[in-house]
């Protein structure tokens, strides 16, 4: 393709791409099916990279995210963003219409009612149609600019459909499936989970590393402008379409009411919808639609004197715990789950609610009988709230910490750093399942065959109860599987056999360790050479070596203390399983001389004679180190062909180019 068809492709890329996202995100209409945007998005990686000159602000590929803040500045609203007073009762809301009457000294007016998300507020400011900065509403004054982080978020427009200079505000939340996928991927990961969606939400706008931000889901619905002057509008129901026109995400479940018992109306439908939305309110927003009536009501000095938020009472019922159930999860966290006599709160009835972790049961001083009060966090999970302690009996003590897992019995442990129990016995049947599939990932054993589905019909056969199980299964086993004919159960068997002669760091990876991946496991094995010298090393030896900390020096001691963890090993070694690193070891290096010792290395362009992860290995067991961008650090930058922006900042820096014959050149010496 010639440089001016491939910029014309990339233009028409992006604005195809840009547009199925905002119906995709701000819409909630997809155009296409997923497969169909992530093969043009792919192509338009590929383009981009090629020639990086044509990357705009607004082309999605910037999305991403991947810069990593040293904090935050702070950002100055030159229109304040003001907090709302509250009503809790159809009273104070009559109170409220009676005010805005008296003020104004007639009744010709109506009221915009929207729902009020629960969120964080935020501010953002375009210039010339261009998005340029956006900012936390803090205490309403003075907020946090947290641009990058925003710039992730795809129902936030990077650019807008007219040259217009504009500061819309609203709120950013996180939906509610999100939320609950992140809170399960964090028990899971034995760390603290969210209260809700909110604290969900604004811990992920305030993340350092904006590649967090972007993983995390989240979404907008914009309200409202600093000034409408813009706009040209009368009514805030005016000014909302005009938002839509530009391209914001827009709540459309809003309302005009003329009076309080149509709002009130209103205020009971949605609370009677709330839980079936995919989002979480708090309460309904009353705003005075007429703009210039708005003007003539004025603020206070905290808030607006014509609107107001009604909030919606806590929905709470009162039951008796009557058990507290352990379940184990893929990485061995261990998870109480109280058993509660049956109540239905926010119109679903409710019998079983997560206790999180020990420190949890403990923190509220949980017990067996004791009465509850519980509620819906973000209306969607289950929470404890606290104990009735007034209710209690008298006989009752404190629930202890489980000592065992209560799948396979094995001692749990407590690691420093983590507030869950953890069963680390590699065989634990409630691990294995993920386990297997882990082990046979392919960064891991890289076994081609053993998807998921096989796996699972082999445990629930009992083919297999380990990974060292893999190793000694026959044909005659694998043509009991589903849809296994002879021809796949050899190729099975195949890949199977040829997974022995991996290098140990594959072996190491796979077995699932805490906190070890395959970069760990790598610059471990450099270093002992065998899993077998590993297993008996001690923490502070392992926190000698470059980039290991007390995280993985503690998680490797606690698993290789485990009895079990040896026999496994025994069994893998029996069938044939290398537990030696194949690689240059560290010992190795030292006496090795190589142009690409101790430096650090950056590959950009194409190659031809390696791919780009065969290169880095190589460079990697000469002693280099290869890192993904270019920096001060960077010692030395090969180029292949269409080598684009890395070159040209390497070029700027001075740093050290070759080519890709030089490499090739210097590797065979």
């Amino acid at each position: 393709m010639e440089k001016d068809q491939a910029l014309a492709k990339i233009k028409n890329l992006q604005k195809t791409l840009n547009e199925y996202a905002y119906f995709y995100y701000v819409k909630d209409q997809p155009k296409v099916l997923d497969s169909e945007y992530d093969k043009l998005y792919q192509e338009l990686v590929q383009l981009e990279t090629q020639y990086p000159e044509s990357i705009t602000p607004d082309s999605p590929t910037q999305r991403v995210g991947g810069v990593i803040l040293d904090g935050f500045e702070k950002a100055v609203h030159e229109v304040p963003l003001y907090s709302l007073n509250d009503a809790f009762s159809k009273e104070e809301l009559e109170a409220f219409d009676a005010r805005v009457a008296k003020a104004l000294g007639h009744h010709n007016y109506s009221y915009e009612c929207e729902l009020k998300i629960d969120g964080l507020s935020i501010s953002l400011r375009y210039e010339n149609g261009r998005f340029v900065r956006g900012a936390t509403r803090g205490d309403g004054s003075v907020g946090e600019n947290i641009t990058e982080n925003l710039k992730t978020v795809r129902s936030i427009p990077m650019t807008l459909p007219e040259p217009i200079s504009i500061e819309v505000r609203g709120e950013c939340y996180m939906p509610k499936e999100s939320f609950m996928k992140l809170n399960e991927a964090r028990e899971q990961e034995g760390l603290d989970t969210f209260a809700n969606p909110r604290n969900a939400a604004a811990g992920s706008l305030r993340q350092l590393d904006t590649k967090v931000t972007a993983q995390r889901n989240l979404s907008t619905f914009l309200y409202t402008v600093a000034e409408f002057g813009p706009l040209e509008v009368a009514t805030q129901e005016e000014a909302l379409q005009a938002l839509d026109r530009l391209g914001f995400k827009i709540n459309p479940n809003r309302r005009i009411c003329q009076t309080v018992d149509e709002i009130w109306e209103y205020i009971t439908e949605y609370h009677e919808k709330r839980a079936d939305l995919p989002y979480e309110i708090d309460g309904i927003v009353i705003k005075v639609n007429d703009l210039n009536l708005q003007d003539e009501l004025g603020f206070t000095v905290k808030a607006p004197r014509w609107a107001i938020a009604y909030k919606f009472p806590p929905e709470e019922a009162e039951t008796v715990i009557r058990e507290i159930e352990w379940t184990v999860g893929r990485t061995g966290v261990v998870t109480p789950t109280a058993v509660m006599d049956p109540v239905v709160v926010a119109g679903t009835t409710v019998s079983r609610a997560s206790l999180h972790n020990m420190d949890y049961i403990e923190a509220k001083d949980l017990r067996i009988n004791d009465h509850v009060l519980i509620y819906k966090a973000g209306d969607i999970i289950p929470e404890v709230d606290h104990a009735i302690v007034e209710k209690r009996e008298a006989s009752s003590t404190a629930y202890p910490k489980p000592t065992h897992c209560p799948v396979c019995g094995s001692e749990l442990v407590h690691l420093e750093e983590e507030v869950a129990l953890r069963c680390i016995n590699p065989k634990c049947s409630a691990q294995m399942k993920e386990g297997l599939s882990h082990f046979v990932s392919r960064q891991a054993m890289n076994i081609d065959g053993l998807g998921p589905k096989v796996i699972e019909q082999m445990y629930e056969k009992e083919l297999v109860k380990d990974v060292a199980d893999l190793y000694y299964l026959t044909q005659e086993q694998l043509l009991t599987l589903d849809k296994v004919k002879e021809k796949s159960a050899n190729n099975l068997l195949h890949a199977i056999e040829a997974s022995k002669a991996n290098s140990a760091e594959r072996l190491l990876f796979g077995l699932g360790i805490r906190h070890v991946g395959a970069k760990a496991a790598k610059i471990l094995l450099e270093h002992y050479e065998t899993i077998e010298n590993l297993s008996q090393a001690k923490a502070e030896d392992i926190l000698n070596l470059h980039t290991m900390g007390e995280t993985i020096a503690n998680s490797l001691t606690t698993y290789f203390a485990n009895d079990e963890v040896h026999e496994l090993l025994a069994e893998l070694k029996a069938a044939g399983v290398n537990l030696r690193y194949l690689g240059v070891t560290q010992a190795q290096l030292a006496s090795v001389e190589s142009p690409f010792k101790d430096k650090t290395i950056v590959l950009t362009g194409k190659l031809t004679t390696y791919t780009r992860d065969e290169a880095k290995a190589k460079i990697e067991s000469l002693g280099g180190k290869v890192t993904g961008s270019v920096s001060k650090k960077t010692d030395l930058v090969i180029a292949g062909a269409d080598a684009g922006s890395k070159l040209t900042k390497a070029q700027s820096l001075g740093i050290e180019v070759w080519s890709e014959e030089q490499m090739v050149e210097a590797l065979a010496d």
